[in-house]
């Protein structure tokens, strides 16, 4: 097997049970488990750079304006992505965060085309079109839109969308992101201490080193997934990335005890025709191609 599918299977999996990780820290406030998970991934990330000796690119990065300002909003997206999803879990919401990364990979597709100029195919419009249809069906069904599923296909998607252009790698780009977030959240840290209500204070040691560990689990599946996206076609990288939002679908249900009611259900479904249709098309496509360029080198 192409280790790159491992790889990437890996990265999707960690991601998809990330709620079993925050259900050991839920009662620790979103925002402070957000403030925690960016120093202890700055750490880490650092750590990793002192022992590969990667460091010239900060030189680089900081003579350049606009590079540095991509970054910080990336930085912003990727930490409001964090609080969504940290929020979400806690609050009984982990049906919503599968389904905003169930629509992520066809929010990925009008991106490319409103940002980048790419022209989706026939078949991946069938699919975003099938998509916003579920997801005006379950605005309907609960008279509100989904708005958490949203926040997370959407701030994600545009981070991915900066990072797509961005002149760092996996490595790189988080830890100059974690750099941006790391003063803000050590005051965070440093006004809650002085307060006397930070977990700094009230916690016991097992609280702290399932906070400390969230240093690991952030890169860790970064540097997989950017290990196996060098490795695999992007086809099939896009079908390997329904593994998180299928783990979290099922956590949902089996663990979180979070209820599916039918027209719940429907919406869901439309979403998942709509991965259907797109995962198809993909493959199909991909074949087409590789067949053109054997007849070519015939």
């Amino acid at each position: 097997m192409n280790p790159g599918i491992i790889y990437a299977t890996l990265a999707y999996m960690v991601w998809g049970l990330f709620p079993l990780y925050f259900r050991q820290i839920a009662d620790v406030p979103a925002l402070e488990v957000v403030m925690h998970r960016t120093v202890w991934s700055l750490l880490f990330v650092v750590l990793l750079l002192l022992v590969l000796k990667r460091w010239a690119w900060i030189g680089q990065v900081v003579r350049q304006p606009k590079v540095l300002g991509a970054f910080a909003l990336s930085a912003l997206l990727l930490s409001s992505n964090w609080l969504i999803y940290v929020w979400a879990v806690q609050n009984q919401h982990v049906l919503d965060a599968s389904l905003g990364y169930f629509i992520l990979p066809l929010v990925n597709v009008t991106f490319a085309y409103a940002f980048l100029g790419e022209r989706p195919r026939r078949g991946q419009w069938m699919a975003v079109a099938l998509a916003a249809l579920g997801v005006v069906w379950l605005t309907v069904q609960t008279g509100r839109l989904p708005w958490v599923a949203l926040a997370l296909a959407l701030t994600f998607g545009f981070y991915g969308l900066l990072r797509k252009v961005a002149v760092l790698g996996a490595l790189e780009g988080l830890t100059l992101e974690t750099m941006m977030l790391a003063p803000f959240a050590l005051a965070y840290l440093v006004y809650g201490v002085a307060q006397g209500d930070s977990v700094l204070l009230q916690a016991n040691a097992s609280a702290l080193g399932w906070l400390a560990i969230a240093g690991p689990l952030t890169a860790i599946p970064l540097l997989l997934f950017a290990a196996g996206a060098r490795r695999i076609p992007m086809t099939t990288l896009g079908i390997l990335q329904y593994v998180s939002p299928s783990i979290l679908f099922l956590l949902s249900v089996t663990v979180f005890n979070e209820s599916l009611q039918l027209p719940r259900l429907v919406g869901f479904a439309l979403i998942w025709g709509a991965l259907v249709v797109y995962s198809l098309e993909g493959l199909v496509n991909s074949r087409r191609v590789r067949l053109v360029q054997a007849r070519g080198v015939a």
